[in-house]
């Protein structure tokens, strides 16, 4: 699930499962848990989480297959000519409730998949290193990109300090929705920060523009790219913030 996405930084979105526990702010009014609740296929936080099917399973196969014979112009702008898949938007993959089993038959994938890019976002960075095969921890393949969410400078400050120490041949973050200013500072910062408010506008969690401002004028010096995505309530986006750049892997 699913096919193709409306995310407009990835090609594709795959869940490998469904389920996850709010661990902070930016868990408030998840649509992930909105998604639960309105299908019922599986009960949100503390909680068994629910194995997708396997027809789910085989598509990153055929994705794969596809980018093998698909000429570079038939991609969108967004994947840089390799298709990007956001894994997952209904789960974490280094959510400790997912058996590791599952995450084993996850990697066993995104091997099979190099033509493939990899983004894997969590709110769990401290659990990337004991997570991922052995073999992985000198240096992940590089397609797959590790990121993490980050809402305010607090949550950038703490999952940094485990995101910097992931070998990656990308590192990435998710600040949206932005809860507060952020500034990446001088230690290590990553290659790409996608920046956006909440879907609806919602009291005392309006995201102010200037910080989307600052942290695009900070980004530029250290070679960081930056994607801005949207504003609280999808509003228009101003001409100066139609910024929406993208990573290299290094």
């Amino acid at each position: 699930m699913a096919e193709n996405t409306k995310i407009e930084w990835a090609t594709h979105t795959f869940n490998p499962w469904f389920g996850c526990t709010a661990i902070s702010r930016a868990c408030d009014f998840c649509y992930a848990e909105t998604w639960a609740k309105r299908s019922g296929l599986v009960q949100w936080g503390n909680h068994p989480r629910r194995l997708a099917s396997d027809t789910n399973w085989r598509k990153p196969y055929k994705w794969a297959k596809q980018a093998q014979h698909a000429p570079p112009s038939n991609y969108s702008e967004a994947s840089r000519f390799r298709p990007r898949v956001f894994c997952a938007s209904l789960a974490d993959v280094f959510d400790n409730q997912a058996p590791q089993e599952w995450r084993e038959r996850l990697w066993q994938v995104i091997r099979d998949t190099p033509e493939l890019d990899w983004l894997l976002l969590t709110k769990r960075p401290q659990n990337i290193m004991d997570m991922i095969p052995r073999v992985w921890q000198p240096g992940l393949p590089s397609h797959i990109w590790v990121g993490v969410t980050a809402e305010n400078q607090t949550e950038y400050d703490r999952r940094m300090n485990y995101l910097q120490d992931v070998p990656a041949s990308v590192h990435f973050v998710s600040y949206e929705p932005a809860l507060g200013p952020l500034k990446i500072g001088h230690r290590s910062f990553p290659n790409w920060i996608i920046c956006g408010g909440e879907d609806r506008v919602r009291e005392g969690r309006e995201m102010d523009l200037q910080w989307a401002r600052d942290l695009r004028d900070e980004c530029k010096p250290r070679g960081v790219a930056f994607y801005f995505k949207q504003t609280n309530g999808k509003s228009e986006i101003p001409p100066d913030l139609m910024v929406r750049e993208f990573p290299r892997a290094t």
